[in-house]
Order: C-alpha cells, then structure tokens, then sequence
C-alpha cells in the first residue's frame, strides 16, 4: 500500500522513528541495526515500508534496502514468526547471513536473534529453504559487499570457500555446512579455508 516514505527524520527513538512527510509525521519501526545506521534527526532519509494491518492496530515497518523488506515479508510467512519477531531477527542478523544460514541449515545461527528458539530456526529453514538459491544468495552478498565498499574479510573468505567447493562438486548446502563448521579468522586466507574443509573431510 505504501511502498517507501522519504522525509525528514523528526525522532529517532530506540525501535521507531518519525518522519515527516508533507507535515504529516509518520512513526515507523525499524529493527535495531538500522536505526544505529541512520544519520541525525533532521536528515533526509528513505524508508521502505510495510503496512501490517490488525483488528486492533495498524503499524508501519521501515526498512533501508528493498532487500530488507523482502526478507522481512518472507521470515512473516513463517508460522510462529510475527512482525515484531521479524523486526529483531533482521536486528540481530542481516538479510545475507539469514539466506546463508537458512541454506546451510544453521539452526543455531538464526536462533541468535533475540525471541527465536531452536524449535522457531528450525521451522524457519524447513519453511524457507526452498525460497532461496545459492546463486542469489551469493549475488546478493556481492551487491551489499560492492555498496559498502567491501570485498576483504570473513565473510568474502567464506564465500570464496564455498563457490570453490560447489566447483569441487559438492552441493550448496554441504559447502555451506562444511565451511560453516570451520573457524575462520581475520587473517586467513579463502585457500586456507578450503584446505581445512577438504582436511575434515
């Protein structure tokens, strides 16, 4: 109904804003991650929004990538896994590490969001797991990495592992899963990951 606002931040509290726009202040929650990434109040700023409407209550949910929104619209198709809930898994975990974790099958890493139980992560990859292709996945981890200007770390390690694993021709989930059982640090190279992986095995 309303697919973005784009006004002047008038507040920012600790789990919604209000932006003005056209001298209408709209109060919009956001999750935790991206209300620390907002700039000060009086700024311009762009809101994807989703309108949950209830019996009760109607609520604007906010979110600063379409990619959020997107992911945000799926985790609420999740039996057990409302608006709210939603809002503190894209807090706690980004949208990437939600597909990879989901693809992975890694209950623990998405039982890390506040409010998500074992049981919770793991009816959340039953349900999604088939919503998500390694290829995306990784082209969408290439989209974030080249906005924020990164292509070093952890992450970008980890993801070299795994493409080079699916060439070696283990399936997505497997690379996945076994890169995600290995420790990874900073200085450490996506060769050295793969020689770990290949070890374990």
């Amino acid at each position: 109904m309303i697919g973005y606002l784009k006004g002047e931040l008038a507040e920012i509290k600790e789990n919604y804003v209000v932006l003005e726009v056209g001298n209408i202040g709209y109060e919009v929650f956001l999750p935790s991650s991206a209300v620390m990434s907002l700039p000060g109040r009086g700024s311009e700023v762009k809101l994807y929004t989703y309108l949950h409407v209830r019996e009760d209550a109607m609520n604007l949910f906010g979110f600063l990538t379409k990619d959020d929104l997107e992911m945000f619209k799926l985790l609420i198709t999740v039996n057990g896994i409302g608006p709210k809930g939603a809002l503190g898994m894209l807090g706690a975990i980004s949208a990437d590490d939600i597909r990879f974790a989901v693809l992975a099958e890694d209950a623990r890493a998405i039982a890390k969001a506040p409010g998500i139980g074992s049981k919770t992560a793991s009816k959340l990859i039953l349900e999604l797991k088939d919503k998500f292709k390694l290829e995306t996945a990784f082209e969408h981890r290439l989209l974030s990495n080249t906005e924020v200007g990164a292509g070093t770390g952890i992450f970008y390690m980890r993801d070299e592992a795994v493409q080079a694993l699916t060439v070696l021709g283990y399936s997505g989930s497997e690379a996945l899963k076994m890169v995600n059982n290995i420790e990874i640090t900073e200085d450490m190279t996506s060769e050295q990951i793969l020689k770990l992986c290949l070890k374990k095995m």
